[in-house]
This record gives structure tokens, C-alpha cells and sequence, in this order.
């Protein structure tokens, strides 16, 4: 494939980038209304409509940061708010809207790497639009592989510490959750160090790998 320039790249990965954080948090939402709790669809959470949950820092900042530096790519949205006490069936209810989000992020991997497959058929060049599908959707599958797992890791507040949460016993799950004030800088210093993509790079490749 021909090299693209950065401006190229930013262009051509703002559709996949969008979706992929606006879906996770509407999945989340879209998941504690079914299970009793309706305050993002009260707040207007529950759309498709990016302005709705974009955070300025996590979605344009550093993601735009960290491609600048070449390094390892990963963001975030403004959080959709839940209640978790209108939930029924709390420790289950907290689980099934927590991986509601990554799994979300996994169902768009697949629609990206069907779209993948159709832009490969279509003779893709660089001076055509079967080359930008492609590689748009190479950017979705990826980043969307990426936010799935990233937010599985048990780090307070991603949503796979409220997976291990909901299954720990009650003084243990306390003791869990009190790290999620320092989880950002957890995650910061596991970027900075190089850990979060040693870890995550492998995991990452297989799938992608294996989806495309």
C-alpha cells in the first residue's frame, strides 16, 4: 500500500474513530435502559450523534497526540451516565452493561472487516475510492480491536474492572473500586513505560489479524 501523509490518515480515520467510541458508550447505555436504569436516555445519551459524546481531551486531544508521536493509539468519550441502583439484578446488571461496551466495539470489528473484504474486491488504487474504503476500514477494525481491549483490562474505571468487580465478594469489590482514583494515572504510567502496548499489542495483532 502506498505511505499516506498524516493529514490523510487523521481524515480517513475520523468516521471509524467516531463510531467506535459512539457506539461503546451508547451500547452502554442502550444496555442499563433494557435493565431498569433509563438516565442516559433521559439525558439524550442514547444517540448516534458523535457532538453527544465526544470529550475534547480523550477524543480529540490525546488520541491526535499520540499520532503525532507515532506511538500507541487510544482515547476515550465522555462517559454515558448510569445509575447503577435502578438496576434490578445488581451484580449481574453491572457486568452486562459493562461488556456491553466492548463487545459493541467486537460486532463493529466484524462490520469493518466485511467492508475490508468488499473494498479488496473492487481492485483498490491508490487514486480510487476502493483504496480509501480499505484503508478506512483497516483503521476501523483496528481501533475498534484497540478500545476492546483496552476498556477489558481490570483497571478501575474501564469496564473490565466492573466486570472482576461484580463477581468479587462485597469487602473485596470495595477494595478494588477505591483504586479507581488513581486508575487515569495507572494507565498513563503503563503508556508512558511502553507496558500498556507491550501487553496489549500481541492481543491486538491476533485479532486484527485474524478478522482480516
Amino acid at each position: 500500500m502506498v505511505e499516506l501523509s498524516l493529514f490523510q490518515k487523521i481524515i480517513i480515520s475520523i468516521i471509524p474513530v467516531l463510531f467506535a467510541i459512539t457506539v461503546h458508550e451508547v451500547a452502554h447505555g442502550w444496555v442499563a435502559n433494557k435493565l431498569g436504569d433509563p438516565t442516559a436516555r433521559l439525558l439524550g445519551r442514547l444517540t448516534l450523534n458523535p457532538i453527544k459524546h465526544i470529550d475534547p481531551i480523550g477524543t480529540i486531544l490525546v488520541p491526535g497526540i499520540l499520532l503525532l508521536l507515532g506511538g500507541f493509539i487510544f482515547g476515550w468519550a465522555k462517559p454515558v451516565p448510569i445509575t447503577w441502583q435502578n438496576l434490578k439484578n445488581k451484580r449481574l446488571d453491572v457486568a452486562l452493561v459493562s461488556i456491553a461496551g466492548p463487545l459493541s466495539n467486537l460486532l463493529m470489528a466484524f462490520f469493518w472487516a466485511i467492508l475490508f473484504k468488499i473494498a479488496l474486491s473492487l481492485n483498490p488504487q491508490p487514486i480510487n475510492y476502493a483504496y480509501a474504503l480499505l484503508t478506512m476500514s483497516q483503521i476501523g477494525v483496528v481501533i475498534n480491536v484497540i478500545l476492546m481491549v483496552l476498556n477489558l483490562i481490570p483497571i478501575p474505571p474501564l469496564d473490565g474492572s466492573r466486570v472482576v468487580s461484580s463477581f468479587l465478594p462485597g469487602r473485596m469489590a470495595y477494595q478494588f473500586d477505591r483504586l479507581e482514583p488513581y486508575g487515569f494515572i495507572i494507565l498513563i504510567a503503563l503508556l508512558a513505560t511502553g507496558v500498556l502496548s507491550m501487553v496489549m499489542g500481541p492481543v491486538v495483532n491476533v485479532i486484527v489479524n485474524a478478522l482480516i
